[in-house]
């Protein structure tokens, strides 16, 4: 990681959701992003359902996306180190985009040293206790002895079988943004149980689809990344301050 370089996060990108009509713009721009961040960017994390639904079969890779990977693969193969953290959309992400592209893949949340600060990073599904459901069909889908069976199905299905459910979520009912407060939420007060026992200065979240950069104390501050749906946003952190910003705007400007 080069010390003059930037650290970028970006998070819930949904490439190929199905519930959305504007997938290749909203990838055409995210290759555009890739492209200008890579003249300054010394680490990059990838946090968490970059893809609407990704699924790792031994010899079949999922159709799409080959501009995003090969941007990526380029970022890997200059030396910057590329942390791709799986979210609920992507979980089933296993050793290709590793061996492929060069990325480190984290299955669940870490806690790391960047520029002399200590970061809590996740994609955040499953951190929010309430949400008792979900984490269930989380246990069920990375299940091993299912996660075979589940291979065994031929691939038009299971994409098929994912892209109608992904068609039903909340994705499609455009209603992820409403009636939200950011210390209401679980996954904040998941950050302020964990504060308690653990200094940490920045907690860098995705899943929500909302920005947030709220101060938890004077030294903690809770980041939640959004997206690239409506807020086209990312964060950024230069060793002194952490930014979120939103690219659309800029791209427009």
């Amino acid at each position: 990681m080069s010390e003059k370089g930037l650290i970028y996060f970006v998070s819930d990108v949904h490439l190929g959701a199905p519930a959305l009509k504007n997938n290749r713009e909203r990838e055409l721009l995210f290759a555009r992003w890739l492209d200008e961040i890579k003249t300054n960017v010394a680490e990059l994390y990838l946090m968490g359902d970059i893809f609407d639904y990704w699924y790792d079969y031994k010899k079949v890779a999922p159709r799409g996306f080959t501009r995003i990977l090969g941007r990526i693969a380029d970022i890997a193969d200059s030396g910057v180190p590329v942390h791709f953290f799986t979210g609920n959309h992507d979980l089933w992400v296993f050793d290709y985009l590793q061996e492929e592209l060069g990325v480190t893949v984290h299955r669940s949340e870490i806690i790391k040293e960047i520029k002399g600060k200590t970061f809590f990073l996740a994609h955040g599904d499953g951190l929010d206790p309430n949400d008792k459901g979900y984490i269930l069909l989380k246990k069920v889908f990375t299940n091993k002895p299912l996660q075979w069976l589940f291979s065994r199905l031929h691939p038009n299905f299971t994409f098929a079988l994912a892209h109608k459910w992904s068609a039903s979520s909340r994705l499609s009912k455009n209603d992820y943004q409403a009636g939200f407060m950011v210390n209401q939420d679980g996954m904040y007060k998941f950050a302020a149980d964990f504060l308690k026992t653990n200094p940490v200065d920045y907690f860098v979240l995705g899943h929500r689809h909302r920005m947030a950069n709220e101060k938890m104390n004077e030294n903690t501050s809770f980041i939640l990344l959004g997206d690239w749906i409506k807020s086209f946003s990312y964060g950024v952190f230069d060793g002194d301050k952490f930014e979120l910003k939103k690219y659309k705007d800029q791209a427009s400007a």
